[in-house]
């Protein structure tokens, strides 16, 4: 049950959400709130110093995008450079200060950080799961997202209820490993651990695995708090083109559009492209902005 004074300041975030929307201009199209996944920017030359920021912050400038979900490897220390006890290291002495430093950088460009998207997993240890959900109020964000397992949610549920932040448990299209989200069922196990566990769609993924997003979105949406845009082709088929796989994109911004429901959509550019990252992102734009015409 939620208490009182939970559902008041729940209430009072909502509320707050249009104030937002109203100082980033370029994130509403027709009521529906649309920002990009920053993974999207992968493959971004990365500076020698290894800060992403700067490249994120013009990527999205140019893409006339006004809102994201930040990956967090591109702001850490790059992957291939840092070890797992490094990392760690890292995410436990930086100061918060840091991460208010990029929520200003994103300020000072119009930008919003709305989701802080920290993929939980079975090496995490208790010290930085309790991190993450510092770090994501450092950087501003109202909510994690997260590419996790049901085992590792059974250890972050008591840290989002102890934040009181919400986790959107993310799903990819793996349907032979139990403990990966990929189900309506796996969402459905994981939202019995926590009251502050919420869903990341990914309708592409979905679509990959055969399930209907629409159907999902209709029966289930006042547990989703945003979406993954891409496409992809049924039966485990490959990442392509929006508009070119089998992803019901269209009805679900439609749906979205009628229904007035708050939920964000994040365009997720994964498909290999011929154009830079930031040219294929705006194709997505573009092609966002069209179906919800």
């Amino acid at each position: 049950m939620v208490t009182r004074r939970e559902f008041a300041t729940m209430a009072l975030s909502c509320l707050a959400w249009p104030r937002v929307l109203a100082q980033t201009s370029g994130s509403v199209i027709n009521g529906v709130r649309v920002g990009v996944q920053t993974y999207s920017f992968r493959d971004l030359p990365r500076p020698a110093d290894g800060d992403m920021v700067d490249v994120l912050v013009k990527a999205m400038t140019e893409s006339g995008i006004r809102e994201c979900e930040l990956w967090s490897p591109q702001i850490e220390p790059a992957r291939d450079k840092a070890s797992r006890e490094a990392l760690r290291q890292w995410r436990l002495t930086t100061p918060l200060d840091h991460f208010r430093g990029i929520r200003k950088k994103f300020d000072a460009a119009n930008l919003t950080i709305r989701a802080f998207n920290y993929s939980f997993n079975d090496s995490f240890t208790d010290e930085e799961i309790d991190r993450g959900f510092e770090i994501a109020r450092a950087l501003g964000a109202d909510f994690i997202t997260a590419s996790s397992t049901l085992s590792a949610a059974k250890r972050v549920a008591p840290f989002a209820d102890k934040h009181k932040m919400i986790v959107a448990m993310h799903n990819h299209s793996n349907l032979k490993d139990p403990n990966e989200f990929a189900t309506p069922e796996s969402f459905a196990a994981a939202m019995k651990l926590s009251k502050y566990f919420k869903v990341n769609l990914d309708i592409g993924h979905f679509t990959a695995a055969n399930f209907d997003a629409v159907a999902y979105l209709r029966e289930h949406h006042a547990s989703v708090m945003n979406l993954h845009i891409k496409d992809r082709a049924r039966d485990q088929g490959q990442n392509l083109p929006w508009g070119q796989g089998n992803t019901p994109i269209r009805e679900v911004l439609q749906l979205l559009k009628q229904n007035k429901w708050p939920i964000a959509v994040y365009l997720e550019y994964e498909y290999k492209g011929v154009l830079s990252p930031i040219e294929e992102v705006k194709k997505g734009y573009e092609y966002v902005r069209q179906a919800l015409a």
